[in-house]
């Protein structure tokens, strides 16, 4: 994204750039109504200033426009100037790593990955977090383990938010060789896709690139053949059989069923081929079916979910997005943030309805007309029952660093893209799934002991 988008999009969230913001979706418009309504409650202490945010821009465009309306309107209820940045994706943790670093930008940043690894420089948000907990009950236990250090006792991170990583599939390729309903274990992954590429040349879809998808996907697998980056006392237990057969199975995934451009995705990559038709499978949130309303409806007619695929031992999937907000030390409207976070958090279901039901709540009490919703969609899905399957995403999906929790070693293992870049050095022969797997091993276990010795990671 150039300067100057990013300029005009940050007046456009502004409020500067003039004239009104229409409600838009990358969905179907115009099949659903405004919404729920919103909710207020008067902040604990007497605000004034400003508050800027900088977060993610949504692929759910009607998402975009409803929350910098949503955050402008509150600051004027309050007496406060609220600015919000959107900025993509792929841009997001060069602009976070860039302002925490020089201590000096956003007052209130939302990341879509683990920003453990920035906790000593973000304030604890541990009565944000009780607050939200005495008002609405127990967070999930997923939004929870995202942004909570146990060794150090911080909420480094509030969580009110996630997105599922479902498996979405084209149900004609699946059903055209014997898979009706698609498949269902990494082995069905395997023999199906090969046959669709081999018969109608249209391949699979999982990244091996060093951006977020390709994570999300490398981790999945792991755990499915009982692999894992740590063990819950925070130990590196990635060296073994388990992931050596994983990420051998992934270079032959790669090799019978997809192409060399997996090798240079960014976060968009699969979306855009999924909605164009290019692809039998990928994993990922609802967001490129919900363009594909719009741009290609006959492939959104034929594009299904999956839970998390089986391996030999399990069948876990990795959240698609943990919405991650972190209030940072040089941040000069600590306690507005914190006023908005809860605000925000309150409005869950104008929140989760605005992004087309992409997004969860990390409290789900607040948002009892969610499974409603799933069941019968109101942003046009045919069948308007195809979303019911998100309704158990919580049963297959575990934190970053499961059975740990996301502690800055994660964090930082995560934002080198270890995994993924391990598994594009087996699959394009560069070398055997034994080294690749010692190697990230060894990489990950310095990480590990340097948060260690910081007092920040346990075991």
């Amino acid at each position: 994204m150039t300067s100057s988008m990013n300029r005009r999009r940050f007046l456009r969230a502004a409020g500067l750039a003039g004239g009104g913001l229409a409600l838009g979706s990358c969905g179907a418009v115009g099949l659903a109504d405004s919404g729920p309504q919103l909710v207020f409650t008067e902040p604990r202490t007497k605000l004034s200033g400003s508050l800027t945010i900088l977060m993610w821009s949504h692929l759910i465009n009607r998402h975009n426009e409803w929350f910098a309306r949503f955050a402008q309107d509150w600051g004027r209820r309050v007496g406060v100037t609220v600015r919000v940045e959107q900025v993509s994706a792929d841009e997001l943790p060069g602009r976070i790593a860039a302002q925490l670093q020089a201590g000096r930008g956003h007052d209130l940043i939302q990341g879509i990955g683990p920003l453990s690894q920035y906790e000593p420089v973000v304030h604890d948000l541990k009565d944000v977090v009780q607050e939200a907990n005495r008002r609405w009950g127990a967070q999930r236990e997923l939004c929870r383990k995202s942004g909570f250090n146990p060794r150090s006792g911080r909420h480094y991170a509030f969580c009110p938010g996630w997105s599922p990583d479902p498996g979405n599939h084209r149900s004609s390729h699946w059903s055209a060789v014997g898979l009706t309903g698609g498949p269902t274990t990494w082995d069905e992954l395997l023999e199906g896709g090969a046959r669709i590429k081999q018969s109608a040349g249209v391949r699979l879809g999982l990244g091996l690139a060093p951006e977020i998808d390709s994570g999300m996907a490398a981790r999945a697998l792991l755990w499915s053949y009982g692999a894992a980056e740590q063990d819950e006392e925070e130990r590196v237990t990635l060296y073994g059989d388990a992931a050596v057969d994983a990420v051998e199975f992934m270079a032959t995934l790669y090799r019978r069923t997809m192409t060399d451009e997996v090798f240079t995705w960014n976060a968009t990559s699969n979306n855009r081929g999924l909605t164009g038709g290019d692809l039998s499978y990928i994993m990922n949130s609802i967001t490129a079916w919900r363009t594909a309303q719009s741009v290609n409806p006959e492939v959104a007619k034929d594009v299904f979910f999956l839970p998390a695929l089986r391996g030999p031992q399990k069948a876990f999937a990795a959240p698609h997005l943990v919405y991650s907000w972190i209030v940072p030390k040089y941040s000069q409207a600590v306690d507005t943030a914190k006023e908005f976070l809860l605000h925000h958090t309150a409005n869950s279901p104008a929140a989760v309805y605005n992004s087309e039901l992409c997004d969860l709540p990390a409290w789900p009490s607040l948002v009892p007309r969610l499974a409603e919703w799933l069941d019968r969609d109101p942003f046009g899905a045919k069948p308007a029952g195809k979303l019911a399957l998100l309704k158990s995403a919580s049963d297959w999906t575990v934190n970053l660093g499961h059975p740990g929790p996301a502690n800055p070693a994660i964090g930082e293992v995560f934002s080198l893209h270890l995994l993924p870049k391990m598994m594009a050095r087996v699959a394009r022969g560069q070398e055997t799934a034994k080294v690749a797997v010692l190697d990230t091993d060894r990489q990950m276990r310095k990480i590990f002991e340097s948060w260690r010795s910081r007092g920040l990671v346990g075991g």
